[in-house]
């Protein structure tokens, strides 16, 4: 038998790692299947040596599943600060839809997530919403699952059948909601259910007093409201739908915090940093950010209770529900006293009928997987396609401002001083001073864009046009991405100062003096010198606004697109940072988000970031979809994956 401490000596590194292998990712562990009830999970656990209290908190934490599932859950959580803490879990019940009228809301999920991206109702399952949570102590799980079966049992034949919905739209909100007198008697059975859990447990459970509901959107951008009120329209409310009462709960300590979802394995490289596995989640509170250096967070990992610092890009948004236990469900219509929940919704499965014993031959699926959103991965035969792609890395960046004086000797020579610098630089007619506001790329930007190159060359990407920000970084990389395509001898770049950044960023009180095209042709680098550009470069202005920022760049991406209508399928910009938001952002029917939020987005974009926006067919719209070629990384800072980047709430 082990003893109280075992747990403290247990795992070496490599157990951890074992460890991590069973518990993460969640949504692709097989469901086990025993004959074992919750209670003796309990003795099982006990007769190993785990003190109860730890025990209890592994069962109520992984939906009492197994008894493997909660001495996985133990050991993962061996350096948890808070393993010995009694605080309960936080509980809700929801009435969740199964059948054709569920595989609809599936469908409503997915078309609205794509056509007008993340509103808020994507962070919830759909469903309808019982009770407020409400805590209960990890020792009455049980009892509580049983006041829920006794409760239904009792409300099987009066619950309406079908339960009749109505849509109802607002400027921030679309729903449907029970008509009122069907809605009273789901609230005299969450009244009945919140009796029957104080008798059993002691557990005071407050039902829903507002109006019940399905939400299907809030707090979406107002100019979306038509295509989601649309989408909304087309679910067809007389489908046949079965409702299933449903437990599930969260980690009180986390209620207030952001859940996260981490992309890329990380080791620590010092003592306040967390390690970090693939598909782990990761809460963060706004106010622990308030001390963590630029581009890392301070969060908390589900899979082991530990807490640290991580890199920021190393994490992308989550779903709120994704960490939520699952408990047990029954349905109010049908005979099956207890069915399953799909784990691929992200969350713990418990099975269990009425005698408490799992009947897997009695089991049914509650409710049609939620699918994720899906966009083609490839684009299409003939649909046209934008790449837009920032600079290769910039002498400017890595060699200091100061690098000129390092460069030039007193007669305006360049010499070159790092193997990362360029063997030679093409000539100003301004001088090498000009150099300050437009920075060449170094030799390692050079192979980042021939890698760029090669890769499109390698997955049959032709690209038929390149337009270029009059940045020399930009018409660089634009080169040496033609060179990898093996494009660059009949390929032209088309230089367009519309496709500059921002110029609030640009120091001083005048614009960079950019090379011309034929002193850029005269540097070797493919341009087209008979291009006339939609926006000249004294339509710039210094300092100008955000707004006007995006709709200069919104504007010429537009005349872009027209300008080579019928006469190619792909396009690529190779601009800045900003231009991968700026560029594709309204393209896709979407408002610019605000200053600050856009500034965040464009942080985390690497050299040669790389997207692609693909047309809808005639609608007029595009929309992000994966690249014809895989991501570059570079540097210990994690890849860019564009999905997580510009697809934003």
């Amino acid at each position: 038998m082990l003893r109280d401490d075992t747990l403290t000596l247990l795992p070496t590194m490599a157990a951890k790692d074992d460890l991590y292998s069973k518990i993460i990712p969640r949504k692709n562990r097989q469901p086990r299947t025993g004959t074992i009830k919750h209670g003796s999970s309990l003795e099982i656990l006990l007769s190993m040596g785990f003190p109860k209290a730890r025990a209890l908190k592994a069962l109520a934490s992984t939906g009492g599943r197994s008894v493997q599932a909660a001495c996985d859950w133990l050991f993962s959580h061996v350096d948890d600060p808070f393993l010995n803490d009694p605080l309960p879990r936080e509980y809700v019940l929801y009435l969740r839809p199964m059948g054709p009228l569920a595989q609809k809301l599936s469908d409503f999920w997915q078309q609205s997530k794509q056509l007008c991206g993340k509103n808020k109702a994507h962070n919830i399952f759909p469903h309808i919403t019982l009770c407020q949570f409400f805590m209960c102590e990890d020792k009455n799980v049980d009892a509580l699952c049983e006041a829920l079966q006794t409760t239904v049992s009792r409300w099987k034949s009066k619950f309406p059948n079908p339960l009749p919905l109505e849509l109802y739209t607002s400027s921030n909100f679309i729903g449907l909601f029970v008509n009122e007198e069907c809605a009273e008697v789901l609230k005299k059975f969450a009244a009945d259910f919140a009796e029957e859990a104080l008798m059993k447990t002691d557990v005071r459970v407050e039902p829903h007093k507002k109006q019940l509901h399905v939400t299907l959107a809030y707090h979406f951008q107002a100019n979306h409201l038509p295509t989601l009120e649309k989408l909304a329209q087309n679910i067809d409310l007389n489908l046949g739908c079965d409702w299933v009462a449903t437990i599930f709960s969260r980690d009180i300590r986390y209620i207030n915090h952001e859940t996260l979802q981490v992309l890329y394995p990380y080791i620590p490289q010092n003592d306040d940093e967390l390690e970090l596995v693939p598909a782990d989640f990761i809460f963060m509170s706004p106010v622990e950010q308030t001390n963590t250096s630029e581009g890392w967070i301070y969060g908390s990992s589900l899979a082991t209770g530990c807490s640290g610092l991580l890199p920021e890009n190393y994490v992308t948004k989550a779903d709120e529900c994704g960490t939520w236990v699952f408990h047990g469900s029954y349905s109010l219509l049908n005979t099956v006293s207890a069915m399953s929940y799909p784990l691929s919704d992200g969350l713990l499965d418990r099975r269990q009928d009425d005698q408490g014993l799992v009947d897997t031959a009695s089991l049914t699926i509650i409710c049609p997987p939620m699918q994720p959103l899906r966009i083609n991965s490839h684009p299409g035969p003939n649909k046209r396609c934008l790449f837009v792609c920032r600079h290769g890395e910039r002498m400017d960046v890595v060699f200091g401002k100061y690098w000129l004086s390092q460069c030039f000797d007193a007669k305006g020579r360049y010499v070159r001083t790092n193997l990362n610098m360029p063997p030679s630089l093409p000539q100003r007619s301004g001088g090498y001073r000009e150099y300050e506001k437009d920075a060449p790329i170094t030799v390692f930007g050079c192979t980042q864009a021939k890698l760029v190159g090669e890769a499109l060359l390698e997955s049959n990407t032709v690209v038929d046009f390149v337009y270029c920000s009059p940045s020399l970084r930009c018409v660089q990389t634009a080169h040496y991405i033609l060179k990898g395509l093996k494009q660059d001898n009949k390929g032209k770049i088309r230089i367009e100062p519309g496709l500059f950044e921002w110029t609030k960023w640009v120091s001083g009180t005048t614009l960079p003096a950019w090379l011309t095209p034929a002193e850029l042709v005269a540097a070797n680098l493919s341009v087209d010198t008979t291009y006339r550009p939609h926006i000249p470069i004294s339509k710039l202005v210094v300092s100008e606004t955000y707004e006007t920022y995006m709709n200069r760049s919104y504007q010429v991406t537009k005349d872009i697109l027209g300008e080579c209508r019928s006469k190619g399928n792909n396009m690529l910009i190779v601009a800045h940072a900003s231009s991968l938001e700026a560029c594709t952002r309204q393209l896709q029917g979407l408002t610019p988000q605000n200053s600050k939020d856009f500034v965040q987005v464009v942080r985390k974009i690497p050299y040669l970031g790389f997207c692609c926006c693909e047309e809808l067919g005639e609608s007029g719209l595009w929309q992000l979809t994966d690249p014809p070629i895989l991501p570059l990384t570079h540097g210990p800072t994690g890849g860019f994956n564009w999905r997580e980047t510009l697809l934003q709430e």
